[in-house]
């Protein structure tokens, strides 16, 4: 599997997970320079969220704990 498929399907199941927690990040999204750099791992930029979606992002992590 290529990196940018690797990260774009690491994308998708978070995407899909944050969305079952009631959690979205608009700015979610996969950095593609890390995907073209043989020398770093694929990354997912989160991006920026509201204090609202911060408070559902906890909640659903404090859960899984």
């Amino acid at each position: 599997m290529t990196k940018l498929r690797e990260a774009e399907d690491a994308y998708r199941r978070l995407r899909t997970a944050l969305g079952e927690a009631d959690v979205l990040l608009p700015s979610l999204r996969v950095d593609l320079s890390s995907c073209a750099d043989h020398l770093t791992e694929p990354l997912l930029d989160l991006g920026r969220c509201n204090l609202a979606t911060a408070e559902r992002l906890i909640a659903a992590l404090a859960e899984e704990g």
